[in-house]
């Protein structure tokens, strides 16, 4: 197996202490250096070259956590970057991801799911709190802009491409509707007919005009 070099950036010293400790005595990982400010990760971390950086946000000094990241990633874009904070509110979240951070996991998570983001980020994943990846999620829901097409749709069938969308079942759309599951099931086809489509997930992708 190979070792995933991590670096931490946190301020925190029993944070930053349990961090290094949980890295370091796990096979496959080693962390080989660990911050308290981004003024000297900036300068430290290109001489490390980790393959992962877990990012705090806020940080003493001038430079917070999404700084450093614009920073490092513009020079080094092959370096993985996690955000590992406590902050759940949408600005933080898109501005870590424009920064650069390819992951944002919250500083609740258990030790062992920590560790399996680390090394799904390494490998190329986006490694997400489940509370983040909702966020993300209803933030491009709301942004998606109305398809033409669903004009074509009655009040009902919207109603039920709505809740399509969220991944519910027949059985359940019907329980939420107060209706039947052959008047779901037939407001399906109609759906289908309506948008030139013949899947949930075409129909779902024509309602977020995808």
């Amino acid at each position: 197996m190979d070792i995933i070099s991590v670096a931490i950036v946190e301020d925190n010293h029993d944070i930053r202490t349990a961090m290094e400790l949980l890295i370091n005595g796990s096979d496959g990982y080693a962390c080989i250096g660990a911050f308290n400010n981004g003024e000297t990760a900036v300068e430290q971390i290109p001489n490390l070259l980790p393959n992962v950086v877990l990012m705090d946000f806020n940080l003493p000094g001038g430079m917070n956590g999404i700084e450093c990241i614009a920073r490092l990633k513009g020079e080094y874009p092959d370096m993985h970057f996690m955000m590992l904070t406590v902050y759940e509110d949408d600005d933080k979240i898109f501005q870590a991801l424009e920064a650069g951070a390819s992951g944002y996991i919250l500083k609740k998570t258990p030790p062992s799911e920590l560790l399996g983001a680390i090394r799904d980020l390494h490998e190329g994943g986006s490694p997400m709190s489940s509370q983040i990846a909702r966020r993300v999620v209803a933030y491009f829901q709301k942004q998606a802009k109305p398809n033409p097409a669903l004009e074509a749709l009655t009040s009902r069938e919207k109603e039920i491409l709505d809740q399509l969308s969220k991944g519910f079942l027949y059985k359940e759309i019907a329980s939420n509707l107060f209706i039947s599951i052959e008047t779901v099931r037939r407001h399906v086809h109609n759906i289908y007919e309506k948008l030139h489509v013949r899947s949930r997930t075409d129909a779902v992708n024509k309602y977020y005009n995808r």
